[in-house]
């Protein structure tokens, strides 16, 4: 099977900032993407497609691990917001479910003029993800909180 969410859990990937908490179901890791330093991912260590089909221990650790990584993103960044937003398409077709956690500042929406989707979809534009010296200084800070 090609997919990058189980690469990236598995070590067969080049992880920036490597993993930064786990629960018996689930891992947070940072975005490998152009969406920014602090941009968090939270996925099943298990392949899943459809939250429909979470298990009920996957189901039991999401909401409660969802607001502890908001919770630590939002006293480590102080954003005006944290997207929490679910991915779930690789190739046009439903992949690995994670959902991207997001700290949000008023210079990131003034810098691209855009909010919500528009705003994501502005940053992947850019192509550019960020330096991976500082993304692992916040995967850092991150695991102590």
């Amino acid at each position: 099977m090609d997919c990058m969410a189980c690469d990236l859990t598995a070590g067969r990937a080049d992880l920036p900032g490597g993993r930064i908490g786990e629960t018996g179901n689930w891992v947070v890791e940072h975005c490998v993407g152009p969406l920014g330093v602090g941009t968090l991912i939270v996925k099943p260590i298990r392949h899943v497609l459809h939250v429909a089909d979470l298990n009920t221990a996957e189901d039991a650790e999401l909401g409660p691990l969802l607001q502890r990584t908001t919770a630590a993103l939002t006293e480590l960044t102080g954003p005006e917001q944290v997207y929490v937003t679910l991915w779930s398409h690789a190739g046009g077709v439903p992949g690995h479910i994670h959902f991207v956690l997001q700290p949000i500042h008023r210079a990131d929406r003034d810098r691209h003029g855009r909010t919500g989707p528009a705003l994501q979809t502005a940053l992947f534009a850019t192509g550019s993800p960020p330096d991976p010296t500082e993304v692992q200084a916040f995967a850092d800070r991150m695991r102590a909180l």
